[in-house]
């Protein structure tokens, strides 16, 4: 079975403003505001709505942000969250 493909909302589906600490994050789908912390909006960002694997995902951002201990075992829990939330999906 292939890895899964963790991808955000279509273009536009989500409005994003940095608040100090947070990052409100308005997914117009449901009508809903979340206050987010990274590394969430950070993932979001990389993502996109093509998607990514969780190793290309790791990979991103480990690049993007120079990350030296990127964790998939975090990386993942923060996934799954987001996933509950409703503001990522996996394929």
């Amino acid at each position: 079975m292939p890895d899964p493909i963790f991808r955000g909302p279509p273009g536009g589906g989500l409005l994003i403003a940095p608040l100090d600490a947070f990052t409100a994050v308005y997914h117009r789908a449901s009508g809903i505001t979340h206050l987010l912390t990274e590394p969430a909006p950070q993932i979001l960002e990389a993502l996109g709505e093509d998607g990514l694997s969780l190793d290309a995902l790791l990979d991103r951002l480990g690049h993007d942000y120079d990350l030296e201990d990127a964790d998939r075992a975090a990386l993942t829990a923060r996934l799954d969250e987001l996933i509950e939330a409703g503001l990522v999906e996996s394929l």
